[in-house]
């Protein structure tokens, strides 16, 4: 019983130092934000934060992991909830692409901790990216098992789909391409469901264009 109360509480301090860590980066931005910052806050030691996180590069890796997780609880509810597929891949696509913006591209504080989680902690945006891909194949696959969607191999349809909604996904490129032509982000989402389609798909695409 004593293990496990123990672990209950080491959760509960890792997931308060996470949310502290992540409001400093927010009021201060990452950079300026320090170990001794985050414990301060929390009213502990420094050295009692280090028993939880041996670095800050790790809470960094922590709050874009928290973070992550959020976008792809939000996601699998969508791809495994009712309706057609093409409608829960608009959803979806549009659920990451808001998620995303909102965490962040609206809070410019944020752009560190991004630029700095995908060059430190590559392996926890490796596996972000691999859920939501596969997520999407899912949806795919279902599309085309009800003869919606005509693709031969959905797990390759789904890595064409975060490509070509790469400009829309990645939190950075999301930034850079705010003011700059291109597609809108139905647009593009219409382009990737007429391209998993057949042609009733095309046809409403054609119908909504003009």
């Amino acid at each position: 019983m004593s293990y496990v109360l123990s672990d209950h509480i080491g959760t509960d301090v890792r997931e308060r130092i996470l949310v502290i860590a992540e409001r400093l980066f927010r009021e201060i931005g990452y950079q300026k934000t320090t170990v001794v910052d985050i414990a301060k806050a929390l009213q502990m030691s420094p050295a009692y934060v280090y028993r939880f996180f041996d670095s800050k590069k790790s809470i960094n890796a922590g709050v874009a992991r928290r973070l992550m997780g959020e976008v792809e609880q939000a996601s699998q509810a969508i791809a495994t909830s009712r309706g057609s597929a093409a409608g829960r891949l608009r959803k979806l696509l549009t659920t990451v692409h808001e998620m995303n913006s909102a965490r962040y591209v609206s809070d410019s504080k944020m752009h560190d901790m991004v630029a700095v989680a995908m060059e430190e902690n590559w392996d926890v945006c490796k596996a972000h990216m691999e859920f939501i891909t596969g997520l999407i194949a899912d949806v795919i696959a279902s599309g085309v098992a009800s003869n919606e969607f005509h693709v031969p191999d959905a797990g390759a349809a789904a890595m064409c789909t975060c490509a070509a909604m790469v400009r829309f996904f990645h939190p950075q490129l999301i930034a850079e391409s705010a003011n700059k032509p291109g597609p809108t982000l139905d647009q593009m989402i219409d382009f990737v469901i007429v391209g998993l389609g057949g042609p009733d798909l095309a046809s409403e695409y054609k119908r909504k264009a003009r």
